[in-house]
């Protein structure tokens, strides 16, 4: 039996019919996993210590700086991630129930610039570049709308 097309998509790096949105997907869920590699090096450096399981937002005062602004960005990369997800599963169904949302590069473009702006948002949040990181989370929130528009456009016109 052959693999269905957008899995075959998935693991052979087509971007045909819907593997972007797919990969869109998987990069997006990686970036909130990244977003615990700031997180994790404040709070070893606010001495993080076992004991602190019993009530880990209470340690939150211990942390620099930059490690509370990591904290907000592991945070709101969930945030993120709640929003972006069903606009991709939105997509990649359209895409491989033939609506031709395969070949709109507007919503492909989206669909892989999402999870490269959200990965620097975070950067640009715990350095504390605060345009950089509002343009780079207007971006991302304007992909995912992009990726809702396209994809609903694909299911309801395809």
């Amino acid at each position: 039996m052959p693999l269905p097309l957008p899995l075959l998509s998935l693991l052979t790096g087509t971007t045909s019919a819907g593997g972007a949105f797919a990969w869109s997907l998987v990069l997006s869920g990686a970036v909130v996993v990244a977003s615990l590699v700031p997180l994790g090096a404040a709070r070893s450096q606010a001495d993080f210590t076992p004991a602190d399981l019993a009530a880990p937002r209470a340690m939150f005062e211990r942390l620099p700086a930059w490690g509370k602004r990591a904290n907000w960005a592991h945070q709101n990369s969930f945030e993120a991630f709640t929003l972006h997800a069903p606009a991709c599963l939105l997509a990649l169904s359209a895409a491989t129930a033939g609506a031709g949302l395969a070949s709109s590069g507007l919503a492909m473009a989206a669909a892989w610039l999402h999870p490269a702006l959200r990965l620097a948002y975070i950067g640009a949040y715990v350095a504390n570049v605060p345009p950089l990181r509002s343009l780079c989370w207007a971006g991302a929130i304007l992909c995912t709308a992009v990726l809702y528009s396209e994809g609903l456009r694909g299911v309801l016109h395809g």
